[in-house]
């Protein structure tokens, strides 16, 4: 069950877009970092991981932090600043050229991933922790929808902007080589833009074209993860600011309220009734 009314709460309103942008402009663009990896730099899949754990040992690091930390700050001064730091590290990794390594990503893995640890533990404090018990699984399950949909529309929006970059950029740079024509060019730039493999794509041009298609492959490739980092960035930087006025210490307690005084359960108040029971029964028997 979906209750609208829960989005009535800033708080868990809050939540809610800091968890869909989390998705949709970090999560969502560790495909495109996969392919760059291994289609573009040539490791495999396991060399692949092991770059990525860059990232995440500052989420685990900070992971640890943040939850020790929720105690004693208020939970929107970690996600708003938690987001705010993704987004520079998103920046960071902006300006890739064709002569870029991995290592260009590494300071802005670093500061993603610290980031990513200081937002994830509260953040499921926003959806669980405004509302009282009995609604705990639906909230939760909300937030976990807004989750999935913000990867789900990362992949697709920012997949839209790779893929149009990326195919515009292989047409103009291989417009001038000789060897190829316009449909090969095309062709080419379709199949790398669709992440079916540059490497298959290149073995099937003309020996002559290669070296310039593989050099504007990596120019297109570099200049379409360019273009969806700041997007990325724009995207949680927006959330961070969201963040820092919708999220309310106000709403926590407010519920906590409640659920201190919301009506005893069944079973308690069968107690109390036959409780009450044998005392007027008690009573009666004096009396007689």
């Amino acid at each position: 069950m979906f209750e609208l009314a829960l989005f009535r709460k800033p708080t868990f309103t809050g939540g809610s877009l800091a968890a869909f942008a989390l998705s949709a402009g970090l999560f969502s663009l560790f495909l495109y970092l996969t392919l760059y990896l291994q289609d573009v730099l040539g490791y495999s899949a396991l060399q692949t991981g092991l770059r990525f754990l860059v990232l995440s040992g500052g989420i685990l690091l900070t992971s640890a932090l943040a939850g020790r930390l929720t105690a004693v700050v208020p939970v929107r001064l970690l996600i708003g600043p938690g987001l705010a730091l993704i987004g520079v590290g998103l920046l960071l990794m902006r300006g890739l050229t064709p002569a870029s390594g991995w290592t260009h990503l590494i300071p802005g893995f670093i500061l993603a991933g610290a980031g990513t640890g200081l937002v994830n533990p509260p953040l499921a404090s926003t959806a669980i922790g405004v509302v009282t018990p009995d609604r705990a699984g639906m909230a939760s399950g909300i937030n976990s929808t807004f989750r999935q949909v913000g990867i789900s529309t990362g992949i697709a929006g920012l997949g839209s902007v790779f893929s149009h970059t990326v195919r515009t950029q292989i047409i103009s740079l291989l417009s001038g080589v000789p060897q190829l024509s316009h449909s090969q060019a095309r062709a080419l730039a379709a199949g790398v833009a669709q992440g079916s493999g540059s490497r298959s794509g290149l073995a099937a041009l003309p020996s002559g074209a290669r070296a310039s298609a593989g050099h504007a492959i990596r120019a297109a490739f570099v200049s379409g993860l360019n273009d969806v980092f700041l997007i990325g960035a724009l995207v949680v930087f927006a959330a961070a600011v969201l963040s820092l006025w919708l999220i309310r210490s106000s709403d926590f307690e407010a519920s906590a309220a409640r659920s201190s005084a919301r009506p005893s359960a069944p079973s308690e108040r069968r107690m109390e009734e036959v409780s009450t029971a044998d005392v007027g029964e008690a009573a009666r028997a004096r009396s007689s």
